[in-house]
């Protein structure tokens, strides 16, 4: 494998780009305190990287609940969620992320988001991220989630480049096991015990400059 090889960067984008685990703990926590439901960031550190019914259904831990309240109680939490959003801004990015997106402008490489999250659009606008990305995938473009390799195909496709020339940046377990599964090349964000099955690892993308990056996969 070669950098020249390299077509394209697919990045998740919570704990990857900008830290919202925080404005989802705060909303599943309100949902929680309001249902009375056991939850602590222990719960909540188990919700990384997967989707917001399977976070829910977690959370309930086999109470059991009917289709129509699952989904109200789903509504709720995302209303929650989605005015803390307002408090957010560029000041939200994790550091190195802009600096590797500007990064790969420079160099042509083609650049998408894979988010199971069905927000992502309203954050990566908070962000001030539009104009970084040639394709979005999120939770509104697949019916399975992370960890199967659905969305990191969808996104691939959405950019026009083979997977196998499609480098994925994640956080989360779930997103390196799927996006192995979709024949691509991974580096995860974080502990060797929750990424460890990454190609490459780094603790974040402070440390992960694009030149290091590409001189590793060579």
């Amino acid at each position: 494998m070669t950098d020249k090889q390299i077509r394209a960067f697919i990045f998740d984008l919570d704990g990857v780009l900008t830290d919202t685990a925080e404005y989802h703990y705060r909303a599943w926590q309100q949902l929680a305190n309001e249902e009375g439901l056991p939850f602590d960031r222990h719960i909540n550190e188990q919700l990384r990287g997967i989707s917001r019914r399977e976070s829910l259904l977690l959370i309930l831990n086999g109470r059991p609940k009917s289709e129509e309240q699952i989904a109200a109680l789903m509504e709720r939490k995302n209303k929650y969620y989605v005015a803390s959003l307002r408090t957010m801004s560029r000041d939200a990015l994790l550091p190195g992320s802009l600096e590797i997106l500007t990064a790969l402008r420079k160099q042509g490489l083609k650049t998408a988001i894979a988010s199971s999250s069905k927000n992502t659009l309203i954050v990566l606008e908070r962000l001030e991220l539009e104009g970084y990305f040639d394709a979005v995938a999120d939770g509104n473009s697949v019916e399975r989630t992370k960890p199967a390799p659905d969305i990191f195909l969808h996104a691939a496709h959405l950019l026009a480049v083979p997977p196998q020339q499609c480098v994925v940046i994640e956080d989360a377990a779930a997103g390196i096991e799927g996006a192995l599964a979709a024949g691509m090349i991974t580096i995860g964000l974080g502990p060797a015990e929750r990424v460890g099955k990454a190609h490459f690892i780094y603790p974040s993308l402070a440390e992960a400059q694009l030149d290091v990056i590409l001189r590793s996969i060579r």
